[in-house]
């Protein structure tokens, strides 16, 4: 079955950096796009970044552009997200999803998009 598992979230300082990683298995990964969401407590879930399965369309959410890089290595089945000028909104859950797509620019950022979800991993800024 397929299986998404993020790790790297932890405890940094505001304007530190931290950089998650989604192992995938179970799945052609090189046909899904994968997206990055994050979920605070008492918030909505929030759509972070996306990437094409060809890595040639990236899309962001407006709090993270200039900070937040997704990037993804298909002969390793791992997307990953570099996380830098860290804020204290940016504490949340963090989690990694795939979505099958036929389009190579394809980067969905609507969660109702992405059929397979990983377990999250925390990150917490510090003030």
């Amino acid at each position: 079955q397929v299986q998404l598992v993020e790790s790297g979230g932890g405890l940094v300082q505001a304007g530190g950096s931290l950089r998650l990683s989604c192992a995938a298995s179970g799945l052609i990964f090189s046909s899904y796009a994968m997206g990055w969401f994050r979920q605070a407590p008492g918030k909505e879930r929030e759509s972070v970044a996306a990437i094409s399965w060809s890595g040639a369309s990236i899309v962001y959410g407006d709090s993270v552009k200039g900070r937040f890089t997704i990037s993804r290595d298909n002969a390793k089945n791992t997307v990953y997200l570099q996380m830098n000028s860290l804020k204290s909104e940016d504490t949340a859950n963090y989690y990694c999803a795939a979505s099958l797509s036929s389009s190579p620019i394809s980067a969905p950022m609507t969660g109702s998009r992405y059929p397979y979800w990983g377990q999250g991993t925390q990150v917490t800024v510090s003030s």
